[in-house]
């Protein structure tokens, strides 16, 4: 992990310990995390927020060195997209902190794996949480991510759990393109 992400998972960390939420790293730091190098120019974070809470939570990072990227239009971008999407003014690296919905979310908080890194300790989605999820996204970069991860974490890596998610989210999402 870049140390200028350590520094902002420092920071972050401490907000959502305060705030008592729920959360985990996903995205390419959470690959780079098991075992798969490769660069990335943000940090991903789902967080477990009640609606009601965002704009104190909003404040917190605001008070802890954070930076909404967004000026206007802030209420209905984040209705329309579950995403605040920020910078950690000190390493000036971007934060898509994702709000966490019912449903996949809720499975991939529960299973998130505690982790150190930097002299920080904070939850990342599991190994097979990710594969799932870089399946779902199907972009070119998100597949290269997935045959990293397997190719690395091959011995340990509860496939048949990976295969049932998938089966799940091909039931809930109404395709049948995730397993194959």
């Amino acid at each position: 992990m870049q140390p200028v992400a350590a520094d902002l998972l420092r920071d972050l960390a401490a907000v959502l310990r305060s705030e008592g939420l729920r959360w985990y790293v996903f995205g390419a730091q959470a690959v780079v995390v098991h075992g798969f190098v490769r660069q990335t120019a943000d940090v991903d974070v789902t967080v477990e927020v009640a609606s009601e809470r965002i704009g104190a939570l909003l404040a917190a990072l605001q008070s802890a060195g954070f930076k909404l990227r967004i000026e206007e239009g802030v209420d209905q971008f984040v209705a329309r997209t579950r995403v605040l999407p920020l910078v950690h003014v000190k390493t000036r690296l971007p934060l898509d902190l994702v709000l966490a919905g019912p449903g996949p979310e809720q499975g991939f908080l529960d299973r998130a794996e505690e982790v150190e890194a930097g002299g920080t300790r904070f939850p990342v989605i599991s190994a097979e949480d990710l594969v799932v999820v870089k399946i779902l996204a199907g972009r070119s970069k998100d597949l290269d991510d997935v045959r990293g991860i397997v190719l690395r974490q091959f011995d340990t890596l509860d496939l048949k759990a990976v295969r049932e998610r998938l089966r799940e989210l091909e039931m809930l999402l109404d395709q049948a393109d995730l397993l194959p």
